[in-house]
């Protein structure tokens, strides 16, 4: 495979993701960002723990989506995530979500 045809490739893959959390982002309540993964999930715990002589977190989500290219399953039961980096929880609305036009995908 050459790099045109890898970089054809790593495109699409990209794409269909896309398309797939366009597809699915309305059935999650909430929006997770860490800085190794982006997730969707339906319930969130997010607890900072403290140690002798510093803190990390520790955030559970249940029913979740994960956003990775190379996981062959992203829907997930549970996900447990320890971090010392920024976290950020968004709460989607309960309205419907829809993409700007200037975003949308033709297809």
């Amino acid at each position: 495979m050459d790099d045109d045809e890898f970089d054809d490739y790593d495109r699409e893959v990209e794409l269909a993701l896309y398309r797939e959390y366009r597809d699915i982002v309305s059935q999650f309540k909430y929006v997770i960002e860490t800085e190794r993964r982006f997730y969707l999930a339906n319930e969130v715990d997010f607890v900072r723990r403290d140690t002798a002589n510093d803190f990390y977190f520790e955030i559970t989500m249940h029913d979740v989506w994960v956003w990775d290219v190379y996981r062959a399953d992203r829907f997930v039961k549970s996900v447990r995530v320890l971090t010392f980096k920024d976290v950020n929880i968004e709460e989607l609305s309960s309205k419907e979500f829809e993409l700007p036009k200037e975003l949308a995908l033709d297809e």
